[in-house]
């Protein structure tokens, strides 16, 4: 009898190897691995060695970075989406083009199944089943970390020794961390007791600010309807772009994030977030609306981005209310046109300077100065309509 197919996405890890074997022999299915490229720097030939070596019937890799960048980040940018104010959302981002990518592999393959090596008390296992759900709802989804009797990592380690999975994988792993072009994340080890400070080993991506160097450097970001489209005036490539200022925001230390979050399946969990470029960006733009929209929009786009944040951050990215959030935000970003500077010192990024066609502020109503065009007089009925709900209300 013919066995049948999943298709697992495949890291190239210690996990997701034990997987291809644990779904071969327990599960009696026939392997085919997934990985995506999508900035976490993607080795296709040591990918192919060992997933062949761990049991895999064949493996596909693709480069998503550009859909990445397209279909997920700017829009999540362009909505202003940051979850719990510190988290830009790298890792919960990618899941839903991955299982997006896994559909597309499983129906090309004639694949029953999918799975993934998440953990059983994470956020990544909905994410990733959610948007399965979604696309593709008569797939399957296995998940052997929820099943399998392997309890650590180094039960992992041992089960590869005896299934002879020849992957030079130790026992003595301090941190997860989980990286793509729009960000890295760090969990685990020590890490796991909140009061701890977070040893400088953890970080890759930033300098310590107190190393950052002693002079401030500007840079300035172009914006179209929302989306960053240049620096310094030049046209400029998403991939390029954020390549760029991951690297000068690093070399300035800016792009911490220090958090304890509330995951999804409720337990809180403490994370480090690297993400230079996700931090620059986010504040411009920012900067940007703030110049563009009026008052009403502007707060009112950020109860949107929060709602939105919570969205990506719960594996709801193909739902109804996403969709109709995106329409939301395309028609809010229509004026959200022009640049800002940005200077980068010891840690921070300030915007310092903003400028568009589509301005709202006008000097000659805010200056204090002798071209002052505003009338001064219209205040005091403006302030007694606006106050007569109140008055003798104690």
């Amino acid at each position: 009898m013919k066995r049948k197919k999943v298709v697992l996405a495949y890291s190239g890890g210690l996990d997701t190897s034990v997987c291809v074997k644990w779904l071969a022999e327990e599960k009696n299915l026939d392997v085919v691995c997934f990985s995506a490229d999508i900035g976490q720097g993607v080795n296709p030939p040591l990918l192919r060695k060992r997933a062949k070596s761990s049991g895999a019937l064949k493996i596909a890799i693709q480069d998503l970075r550009r859909e990445f960048v397209r279909d997920f980040i700017f829009p999540t940018l362009k909505a202003g989406a940051v979850y719990e104010s510190k988290y830009y959302l790298a890792t919960a981002l990618s899941r839903p083009l991955i299982a997006k990518a896994l559909v597309g592999v499983a129906r090309k393959e004639n694949a029953s199944f999918i799975a993934h090596g998440c953990t059983g008390k994470g956020n990544d296992q909905v994410r990733f089943e959610v948007s399965v759900a979604a696309l593709a709802p008569d797939l399957g989804v296995i998940a052997p970390l929820r099943e399998w009797s392997l309890t650590s990592r180094e039960e992992e380690v041992a089960y590869a020794r005896r299934k002879r999975i020849p992957l030079e994988f130790g026992a003595g792993k301090l941190y997860s961390i989980d990286e793509n072009l729009w960000g890295r994340s760090i969990e685990a080890g020590r890490l796991e007791d909140p009061w701890a400070e977070p040893p400088s080993e953890v970080y890759k991506l930033t300098k310590d600010p107190k190393k950052a160097p002693g002079n401030p450097q500007s840079v300035t970001i172009q914006f179209q309807k929302g989306i960053p489209v240049g620096l310094n005036g030049k046209r400029t490539d998403p991939l390029t772009l954020i390549s760029r200022l991951d690297r000068l925001g690093g070399r300035h230390g800016v792009g911490r994030s220090d958090l304890v979050e509330n995951r999804l399946v409720g337990i809180k969990s403490r994370e480090i977030y690297e993400a230079p470029a996700a931090a620059i960006l986010s504040l411009a733009h920012e900067a940007l609306e703030n110049l563009t929209l009026d008052r009403n929009l502007f707060h009112y786009k950020r109860l949107i981005a929060e709602r939105y944040a919570e969205l990506v951050y719960d594996g709801l990215w193909f739902t109804p209310l996403k969709t109709a959030l995106d329409e939301f935000v395309d028609a809010a970003s229509e004026r959200v046109t022009g640049e800002v500077r940005v200077k980068l010192f010891k840690g921070n990024a300030t915007a310092v300077g903003r400028r568009s066609p589509y301005s709202l502020y006008q000097k000659s109503l805010a200056t204090y100065g002798k071209k002052d065009a505003f009338d001064r007089k219209i205040a005091e009925g403006f302030i007694k309509v606006w106050g007569l709900p109140y008055r003798g209300h104690k």
